[in-house]
């Protein structure tokens, strides 16, 4: 018997995965606990292990995304034992095969909310032909406010109206039912699904239509889909299909009648799947401008004091606690100190209500090769300077790694950025939602300034406060970047919290 194994539940917020990579192939048999695949979110990326031992079947492809709950694969139990028995040969239980009622079940979109007055249809759980009970969840159906999953209205074979993607006012018909009476055997649920051989006059929605692999071969190549013929169920274009392609021989050109000038240089170009990650860090980007009243302040910092410091002792630094000494633990002493003070800054607006934090959460912007993470360093206002460092490392080092696990990327109370590292002087950063805050480091770039009636040579690095006016007023904005730059250019007060 095969067991149905399904994307779990991964984390609040995460609706659906991506398969990374497949690490056995179809048909291998695989033991219990075994890694069997890499799935990967907008957030993290894990494994996914074996349920039993027995026989891998592979249902969706690398590259492709699924619902959470959606099927990966199946392991049947007693592959490699016995050789399992042709369909053709299983007989079918008459006593418990459904029976067609002749009714046929509309169903129809349902008032989900005021003022909704269509919806999209998001992903088909179940195919065109599928046997589906009574609440099965056959779809999920996207509104502009929320996602909602669509449930059977009756037993019975499912035909599929509203394809993927098409949106329908509220009433609009979405798919039929033939009521069906009795259990389903699974010899039964076997033949419904097996479509009908495909036809050259076939007209079915698959004809026609590449898999999410041959489209990525297909595009590659510069081939449009209407010019393979597939050899899939009910005409889809497989993966074979698209590699055996080949592109059409290009008509000559017609003589121009000047001549055309010659171009220097390459100009090729090439797509890539936006990953979920960087599809999520959009929406929430795009989400924070329209959402909040985010403004930046600016400041900036006479750095020498820091940089003197950090020069006496950063080599016994190193040898007492085994880690380098860098300026993130400066700032992150500095932030803590400033956001007790000043609380406005590390708090949160949820709904009609603030939330003030008694603690100092700071999240750590780190860019990875799938993009930007966030992860959070946990009470950092009762860490030591060597903690806070060797924290940086561990959580950074898990970010480059795709390592982080959700629970190191959620909670935090206030964000730091860094883009001097990249060489930026100057930027405004975004929020990091539902925080209300967030600091820009920059470069250092020494600057003539004027002390003590003098103009003398001093390091200097540019600093930007992004808050959110509903929650952080100019006074306490303006008042935080002034304490975090006293602390800074007078260290001393960093180690006496004064």
């Amino acid at each position: 018997m095969a067991l149905q194994v399904k994307v779990p539940t991964v984390g609040e917020s995460i609706t659906e995965v991506t398969i990374a990579n497949w690490l056995k192939k179809d048909g291998d048999i695989v033991k219990m606990d075994e890694v069997i695949a890499e799935l990967e979110s907008d957030k993290a990326t894990f494994e996914l292990t074996a349920p039993q031992a027995g026989k891998l079947k592979i249902v969706k492809q690398q590259g492709e995304t699924v619902p959470i709950g959606g099927l990966i694969c199946e392991i049947e139990e007693s592959a490699g034992a016995s050789a399992p028995v042709a369909p053709a040969q299983q007989p079918l239980a008459s006593a418990s095969a459904p029976k067609a009622t002749g009714v046929v079940k509309e169903m129809k979109v349902p008032a989900v909310g005021e003022s909704i007055t269509e919806v999209t249809i998001s992903t088909w759980l179940k195919k065109d032909g599928d046997f589906v009970k009574l609440d099965d969840i056959i779809a999920e159906v996207e509104s502009d406010k929320a996602t909602f999953e669509l449930p059977a209205e009756a037993n019975g074979i499912l035909r599929i109206v509203a394809k993927e993607k098409e949106t329908l006012p509220i009433g609009g018909l979405i798919c039929k039912i033939e009521v069906m009476e009795g259990e389903v055997s699974a010899a039964t649920t076997a033949k419904t699904e097996q479509p009908a051989a495909p036809t050259a006059t076939s007209g079915t929605y698959a004809a026609g239509h590449a898999s999410p692999a041959a489209a990525k071969i297909l595009d590659e190549k510069g081939i449009a889909s209407s010019a393979v013929s597939g050899t899939g169920v009910g005409g889809r274009i497989t993966k074979e299909d698209a590699m055996k392609a080949q592109a059409p021989a290009k008509a000559p050109a017609p003589p121009a009648a000047a001549p055309i000038p010659t171009v220097v240089g390459g100009r090729n170009k090439r797509s890539e799947k936006m990953t979920s990650l960087r599809k999520t860090i959009s929406k929430r980007l795009v989400s924070v401008k329209n959402e909040t009243a985010m403004l930046t302040t600016f400041n900036e910092v006479d750095m020498k004091p820091v940089m003197d410091l950090r020069a006496r002792y950063k080599d016994k630094f190193k040898e007492k606690y085994g880690v380098g000494l860098g300026f993130m633990s400066f700032f992150t002493k500095a932030v803590c100190i400033a956001l007790k003070e000043w609380p406005a800054v590390n708090a949160q607006i949820n709904g009609d209500e603030i939330h003030y934090h008694e603690y100092c959460d700071i999240s750590i912007a780190v860019s990875t090769p799938r993009g930007l993470v966030v992860p959070v360093i946990r009470n950092a206002e009762s860490l030591t300077f060597d903690q806070i460092e060797n924290e940086v490392i561990r959580l950074a080092t898990k970010g480059r790694d795709g390592k982080l696990s959700i629970e190191e990327m959620q909670g935090g109370t206030f964000s730091i950025t860094n883009g001097g590292v990249f060489g930026s002087m100057l930027s405004t950063p975004i929020l990091n939602p539902p925080q209300s805050a967030i600091l820009g480091m920059h470069n250092i770039v020494e600057r003539p300034v004027v002390k003590n009636g003098e103009i003398v040579i001093r390091p200097v690095m540019y600093l930007a406060l992004s808050y959110d006016h509903r929650i952080v007023d100019g006074r306490e904005s303006v008042s935080f970047l002034v304490r975090v730059k006293e602390l800074l250019e007078d260290p001393g007060r960093l180690i006496l919290g004064v």
